[in-house]
C-alpha cells in the first residue's frame, strides 16, 4: 500500500475549504458582509479544512504503517524505477 501524500491532501483540503467558505459567505440567505469579514471567513475555512485533511492523511499513514509494519512503500523520488530504457 502506498502512503497518502499529506501535502496534496492539505492542498485539496484548502481548496475545499475555500469553496465552502465562499458558498457560506455568498449564499443568498446570508446577509451581505464587508470585505474584511468575508476575507476572514474565507481564510478561516481554508486553513481549517487544509489542516483537517492534512492531519487525516498523516493519521491514515501512521495507522497503516503500524498495521502493516514494513509492508508500506516509501514514496521517495530516488526510489522510482526508470522504465524508459
Amino acid at each position: 500500500m502506498r502512503p497518502w501524500n499529506t501535502m496534496r491532501a492539505t492542498g485539496y483540503g484548502g481548496l475545499i475549504g475555500l469553496a465552502a467558505g465562499a458558498f457560506k459567505s455568498l449564499a443568498p440567505w446570508n446577509a451581505a458582509q464587508a470585505g474584511p469579514a468575508m476575507a476572514k471567513e474565507l481564510l478561516g475555512a481554508t486553513l481549517a479544512f487544509a489542516l483537517l485533511c492534512g492531519v487525516a492523511a498523516a493519521m491514515r499513514n501512521s495507522i497503516v504503517r503500524r498495521l502493516l509494519g514494513s509492508g508500506i512503500e516509501r514514496a521517495e523520488p530516488s526510489a522510482r524505477v526508470n522504465r524508459s530504457g
